[in-house]
């Protein structure tokens, strides 16, 4: 039911595993070039190889990138840029969850926010112009239904003054929905729109970080109660190519369907202020 993709460019982040490798390869299957991207060259090469086994004829190509690096989302950023010249359909999926503060150079931030707000945010802001010059495009920020419980301290953006893995992951999705909203805005009239979805509880391996002997029980439980990434990744497919929501920006999204967001995700003053931190320390 979905249009074809032939002549279109997807970038899809986080694509070696779970929604990410399914959404690549939904959209793959449609007809799109698709890049792909991912941490570790060992799970790059097992992606394409069942992407290909899946897609004989499939146009597919890689980018290895460490999300919690910034010097190396720059770099991937340019790689792309250097090898196409269009991009229809980004899809900013990567993210990880850490038990355990971990500290980066950036600011103070730790790397539960890098990978999971400033890399996409600094990615994206690399590509917009090749976005706004393929358009209409798309962007698809991943969110999460967390962000409802999180606060946005500016004095303490990197917990320093007392981390939980839970309140940092519901923080940096918070942002992810916050950057989604004030990118939409300052897209209006570009044929660009940006669009945040929470792709639902997805058994994939994004807990498996720092649980010591809690991993392999919690991994069982998500298993067995959790969406399929078949499940999950099917608004992320709906949003990147469906004519229904053809110039619809600034939305979030849950099983296809347009909700409300946390009351804090609207505050428009600080959806700004994060975006101007975020340039600072990401250097856009």
């Amino acid at each position: 039911m979905y249009p074809s993709m032939i002549g279109k460019v997807c970038l899809v982040t986080g694509a070696t595993s779970g929604i990410g490798l399914v959404t690549a390869s939904a959209l793959i299957g449609l007809g799109a070039e698709v890049v792909i991207t991912g941490r570790r060259e060992s799970r790059i090469l097992e992606a394409l190889g069942f992407i290909r086994e899946q897609h004989p004829q499939a146009v597919i190509h890689a980018l290895q990138a460490d999300f919690a690096d910034l010097a190396q989302v720059a770099r991937l950023a340019a790689e792309f840029r250097a090898r196409f010249d269009r991009l229809d359909v980004l899809v900013n999926n990567a993210g990880a969850y850490y038990n355990q503060r971990h500290p980066t150079p950036y600011g103070g931030v730790e790397r539960t926010f890098t990978v999971n707000h400033l890399a996409p945010f600094l990615l994206t802001c690399h590509l917009l112009d090749l976005l706004r010059g393929s358009a209409p495009a798309r962007i698809v920020n991943v969110s999460s239904g967390g962000h409802f419980y999180a606060t946005l301290d500016f004095d303490d953006l990197g917990f320093q003054r007392g981390y939980f893995g839970m309140k940092a992951y519901a923080r940096s999705k918070l942002a992810n929905i916050l950057f989604t909203y004030e990118l939409a805005r300052r897209l209006q009239g570009s044929e660009v729109t940006a669009n945040a979805v929470h792709p639902g509880q997805v058994a994939t391996d994004i807990w498996r970080t720092n649980f010591s002997i809690l991993g392999p029980p919690l991994k069982r439980l998500i298993r067995l109660r959790g969406l399929t990434p078949e499940q999950g990744a099917d608004t992320l497919v709906y949003l990147s190519v469906s004519p229904q929501v053809e110039g619809v920006s600034g939305k979030y999204f849950v099983k296809r369907q347009a909700v409300r967001s946390s009351p804090l995700s609207y505050d428009e003053d600080l959806a700004r202020r994060l975006w101007q931190v975020s340039a600072e320390l990401t250097g856009v």
